[in-house]
């Protein structure tokens, strides 16, 4: 079961949060910071799992953004991994190239999370249905 989702910067900044349990506000950012502080430290040569005290990390870098999904001991690491490699496939599609500013003021990534993983649809299926659901789109 995913526990969180994060869209953070080469610097550190969290450009989008979303949790699926309920973590107190102050709780939050103490987690972003260590979980950013493990990820970011990791060469790109290590491993993109990591054992999290009672979770586990699954993180991609794209350019300057990192992606990481907390997720609980008994998920597939290797489902997210692939999860996170969709995602990005439809927003890339999606905003034309995304960027970092995309993601920041861009309501549907969190409806396009939920039905690529809620569905386990192709990467082609839920930019269909997020074109479907974005009233600005034509």
């Amino acid at each position: 079961m995913i526990k969180f989702f994060l869209m953070v910067n080469k610097q550190g900044q969290t450009r989008l949060s979303k949790y699926y349990e309920h973590v107190e506000i102050n709780k939050r950012t103490l987690l972003e910071t260590e979980v950013i502080k493990s990820c970011l430290s990791r060469s790109s040569e290590q491993c993109s799992f990591i054992e999290y005290k009672d979770f586990k990390l699954i993180y991609r870098q794209y350019a300057a953004l990192f992606i990481v999904v907390g997720v609980n001991d008994t998920e597939n690491e290797m489902a997210i991994y692939e999860f996170i490699h969709n995602f990005v496939e439809v927003l890339d599609d999606y905003f034309s190239r995304v960027s970092e500013l995309d993601v920041s003021f861009f309501s549907a990534v969190s409806q396009v999370f939920h039905t690529s993983w809620q569905r386990q649809a192709s990467p082609d299926q839920v930019l269909v249905l997020a074109l479907e659901d974005d009233p600005t789109s034509v």
